[in-house]
């Protein structure tokens, strides 16, 4: 369905520009391009990397294939990334997109990919999120049109299970003030993983 991915793994990149000054390994598919020598591939693999974040994707896609907006296949595992870029939520043709065995610690980073309805597969184990309280049902919830997560299928079971932990468990925001030095009153909203935003007002 997506060809042989245009693939950029163990390349040694820190970020994702790097790879333009790279030749993609050979696969054992042959890579078909166009005229302009842009590969006519819907697939990207950019695992087994150092990659931190995902800055400048989009230059990259539209580097290598002949139709960038038409990527539906995306391989971004076992790199260093620490959050999920917004970059990813504009990839509206996306259907699976494998980012375990990174660094992303904030099961709220999820909900950015929320928009992309095509998405039916995704990894997220090997990260720090893995190991939060209700991971599996945070992300099910938050993507609501994936069947297959971690490799295994999601059930309707869970779905149903989801919906409950989110309504039982989930906490709601609890605001906390107090009247600083300066007579402003400060809100501290307590968010779900015990961690504080602040504002003043």
């Amino acid at each position: 369905m997506y060809g042989p991915p245009v693939d950029l793994s163990f390349k040694d990149l820190n970020n994702v520009t790097g790879a333009m000054s790279e030749v993609p390994r050979i696969a054992l598919r042959p890579l078909r391009t166009n005229s302009k020598n842009k590969y006519l591939s819907q697939a990207l693999r950019l695992s087994n990397n150092n990659i931190t974040n995902l800055v400048g994707l989009e230059f990259m896609l539209s580097h290598f294939l002949a139709q960038p907006s038409m990527l539906g296949w995306l391989d971004l595992s076992f790199n260093k990334i620490t959050s999920i870029d917004y970059v990813l939520g504009e990839l509206k043709e996306l259907r699976v997109l494998y980012l375990h065995g990174n660094d992303i610690w904030n099961l709220n980073e999820v909900n950015k990919l929320g928009g992309l309805s095509h998405l039916h597969t995704i990894t997220l184990h090997g990260n720090a999120i893995e190991n939060l309280k209700g991971y599996r049902s945070h992300v099910i919830l938050a993507l609501p049109h994936v069947k297959r997560m971690d490799f295994s299928a999601v059930t309707r079971e869970e779905k149903v299970l989801a919906n409950i932990w989110c309504k039982t468990f989930k906490p709601a925001k609890k605001e906390e003030k107090y009247v600083s030095t300066d007579n402003r009153v400060v809100i501290f909203v307590k968010v779900f993983n015990g961690r504080f935003n602040n504002g003043g007002r």
